[in-house]
């Protein structure tokens, strides 16, 4: 875990403007149900998505960078009116450099929220001048990176949990 003082890390909150998220391991808890016809089902919280409407009214919109590219992510996305939707990401730290011409924003702008290995690339670069998390089942491959490990679990609230701290940092 990164060990920043209470004064950096309100310093850092001040200037996020953008949450990025993983999909499976943050908004869900890694599972999915299978028919006879592929993906049927995934479980999203209701808190989570509380999470993201709070964000935006304290100023801070939300995008999600996953390597699935699952219709019910898109669905949930589309309700939660989230714009930034990279879909089918190998390499999330190459796709980072899209995110910041995207949105003109800068790496010290951006926080992040992963769970896995695949999420270490991206979350080390954002660890530096940003702040990065992870769910409270969060792996250790990105325990070194993270300045918060939420006590909710990847779709159980992980993502309501990062998205309170932010906001009460930036109010402190």
């Amino acid at each position: 875990m990164i060990l920043l003082s209470s004064e950096e890390l309100k310093s850092r909150a001040s200037n996020i403007k953008l949450v990025l998220s993983d999909n499976d391991g943050v908004f869900t808890d890694n599972g999915v149900f299978y028919s006879e016809r592929g993906e049927e089902l995934k479980r999203y919280s209701i808190r989570d998505g509380m999470g993201v409407e709070r964000l935006r009214a304290a100023g801070i919109e939300t995008g999600i960078i996953t390597g699935e590219t699952s219709p019910s992510l898109v669905k949930r996305a589309r309700k939660l009116h989230i714009e930034l939707l990279y879909l089918g990401v190998g390499d999330k730290l190459a796709r980072l450099d899209d995110v910041l011409r995207d949105t003109g924003l800068r790496t010290s702008e951006i926080a992040y929220i992963g769970d896995d290995v695949n999420d270490v690339g991206i979350m080390e670069a954002i660890s530096v001048s940003g702040l990065a998390a992870c769910p409270g089942d969060g792996l250790h491959f990105v325990e070194p990176f993270v300045h918060y490990r939420c006590a909710a679990p990847g779709g159980y609230g992980a993502f309501r949990d990062y998205a309170e701290w932010l906001i009460a940092l930036r109010a402190s």
